[in-house]
């Protein structure tokens, strides 16, 4: 098993560059064409070939040492609503995209993107939202049925509304609030999966400026449709081995924390390749890396998927400790360091 001989010592100003742009850009399953098209410009400004499949999925390819193609994929996509209906007095019905936590959403702010593009901006609330007037206001489930869309917008009815243009199937986009503080904690919705991203995005860039060839040759997959389940359940048949890169999951009884990488041995759709999970813990040994193995019942992920879509692979899955994923997440520079550490540790071993 490898062990890194240079100092790695990636770019942290790009990084924390990068998570801000990537995560400033409004991407809930479906809706992701200007956050591929932002990653695709700057993946070409480091010089790596790209594609998309017809799906939406952004490839980056990364030639190797040899013709053996190993996939790593992330998912851009997040989860979001959507316009379900206009009610009476002008505010929005809305569905999920993937399984955000209503709870957390109350007060949220969120923007409405209409396919005549204009965006407008709005307040996620109860329809019981003032203590002074609604008896349930404390008390009410927030659910789809009992939450809205107050739209900053002089709107009173369904005709005022319809007017802006906005319509059944226009996306709600939830304002991620990220930010990154001086201790080290990235606090932002989206973590899952965006983070990730910017982890492949940071590894690439340390293999451009140090002129690092991979052992294998590679393929970068930036999937938009992980949250509703499909993202990768199609990847291309010259890829045999496939590694998700996907938020750790912390709490009840799993060892992980967010300044771990994770490495999933099993979760809903059943065990990860034995084998790649066994490397994958000798090379977080070999490096010293803070990790932790566990089980996920209730997550699945793009490996998953690819595992579910018939594709010939061996599947794997790791990534940085996250806190209170579909809500207000929360990860740490070191969990993010320690993936992209096992992962360059992955690409370079022989």
């Amino acid at each position: 098993y490898m062990s890194l001989k240079e100092d790695v010592m990636f770019d942290l100003v790009y990084l924390k560059s990068m998570i801000h742009h990537l995560f400033s850009i409004d991407s809930p399953s479906g809706f992701t064409k200007n956050a591929t098209a932002y990653l695709e410009k700057e993946i070409k400004e480091l010089g790596y070939e790209t594609h998309y499949t017809q799906s939406g999925n952004l490839v980056c390819t990364i030639n190797g040492m040899d013709n053996i193609v190993y996939g790593v994929g992330a998912h851009l996509d997040t989860l979001g609503l959507m316009v379900r209906s206009i009610q009476d007095n002008g505010k929005l019905n809305f569905e999920k995209i993937g399984g955000p936590n209503l709870n957390t959403l109350d007060g949220e702010y969120c923007r409405i993107y209409t396919r005549n593009n204009k965006i407008y901006t709005g307040t996620i609330l109860s329809k019981s939202p003032s203590s002074h007037v609604f008896l349930d206001a404390l008390t009410r489930e927030r659910n789809e049925e009992n939450m809205e869309i107050r739209l900053d917008e002089i709107v009173y009815s369904k005709e005022d509304t319809q007017k802006l243009g906005i319509e059944t199937g226009d996306y709600i986009c939830i304002d991620p609030k990220t930010t990154i503080t001086e201790n080290g904690f990235v606090k932002s919705r989206f973590i899952d999966d965006k983070i990730s991203c910017c982890i492949l995005m940071g590894v690439l860039k340390y293999l451009h400026d140090n002129q690092i060839i991979p052992c294998h040759t590679f393929k970068f997959i930036f999937s938009t449709y992980e949250e509703v389940g499909h993202g990768s359940s199609y990847i291309e048949k010259d890829i045999v081995q496939f590694l998700a890169v996907d938020m750790g999951c912390i709490g009840l009884d799993l060892s992980c924390t967010e300044q771990d990488v994770s490495i999933c041995a099993k979760d809903s759709s059943g065990p990860y390749d034995y084998d790649m999970v066994s490397n994958l813990i000798e090379l977080s040994k070999k490096n010293q890396l803070s990790y932790a193995v566990d089980i996920y019942p209730k997550y699945s992920s793009d490996a998953s998927a690819a595992q579910s879509g018939g594709n010939n692979i061996r599947t794997a899955l790791i990534g940085p400790g996250v806190h209170a994923s579909h809500g207000m997440e929360r990860c740490h520079m070191d969990g993010i360091l320690n993936t992209m550490k096992l992962l360059y540790a992955y690409m370079i071993q022989k």
